[in-house]
Parts: structure tokens; sequence; C-alpha cells
């Protein structure tokens, strides 16, 4: 079955705008063409865009995305570049989940504090408490959410 750039917008959900910038940058090297020069896209491209979308999403940019395409229609000799871009864009989004969920546990330690304070009327309510008496779950996430380099550096932690 073939579709079109709307039909294809639509079902992935990224604009046909997107789509047309993408076959112009050359990410979408397979994308057929009618006679006259209509965009028809197959099931197998879907896989395509979600990759494109998936690598995006990890923040690679555009310009290393076609360069993996460009590995990719050279063929096997480009095999270990393809494998080592995936193992480092890997790496990368390991480091940034990490960050995510310090910011999470920064998150959830200070809902826990607010909801507190707004308990008790005043911020000096969770704040007087002492640090054996923070729920588990809570202490927890204050621990990690302050074990930055950041923290280590410069002494701190109180917040």
């Amino acid at each position: 079955m073939l579709y079109t750039v709307g039909e294809v917008a639509e079902r992935v959900g990224i604009s046909a705008h997107t789509l047309r910038y993408y076959d112009r940058e050359g990410l979408l090297p397979f994308v057929e063409r009618s006679a006259s020069g209509i965009r028809m896209f197959k099931e197998h491209d879907f896989e395509w865009l979600h990759l494109i979308e998936c690598l995006k999403s990890s923040g690679m940019p555009l310009r290393e995305i076609k360069q993996f395409i460009d590995w990719y229609t050279v063929g096997d000799e480009t095999l270990e570049q393809r494998r080592d871009m995936f193992y480092a864009r890997k790496e990368i989004v390991e480091e940034q989940i990490k960050e995510l969920n310090k910011t999470l546990d920064m998150l959830t330690y200070k809902c826990w504090f607010y909801d507190t304070a707004v308990e008790a009327g005043t911020v000096d309510a969770p704040k007087q408490l002492n640090p054996e008496a923070l729920p588990e779950k809570i202490a927890a996430a204050k621990a990690r959410a302050f074990d930055n380099k950041f923290m280590r550096a410069s002494g701190g932690g109180k917040r």
C-alpha cells in the first residue's frame, strides 16, 4: 500500500511540512515518487520515520542523522560506523536519563517539602524536621538530588 505525505503525517504525528523538509534534506532517500512527482510512502518508510524521530528526540542533530542514512546507503562496509554511532547515542541518552532522574528526585523532594510547609503553614516546619524523620522515599530522593558535582564542589546541599 502507498501513502501520501498527508496520510503519513497523520499516521506518524508529524507535520507534512516536516516530512517534506526531511525529504529535501536527504533523510528519506527511499521514498518513491509518482509519475507526477508526488511522494509516495510504503509501509517500511514508517520504520525509517520512527528511527529519525527517535534519534531526534535523543538530541541527535539532523546532520548526524543524515550521516547515518548516508552510511546505510553505502552498505555493509559502514556497519561499524553505524554500530558505533548507536552506542555513542545510547551513552548520551543514558547520561540524559541520569540527569533527568536527579531532576525528578529534586522535584519529588520539593513537592514533599512544600506539601509539608503548606500543611503546617510555614516553610520552617520541613526545615526543622530531623533528617531521620523524613519519609524514606523522600530522604532517598533528596540524597540523590543533592548528590552531584556542583553540590560536592560548593560544599552546599541545603536549599
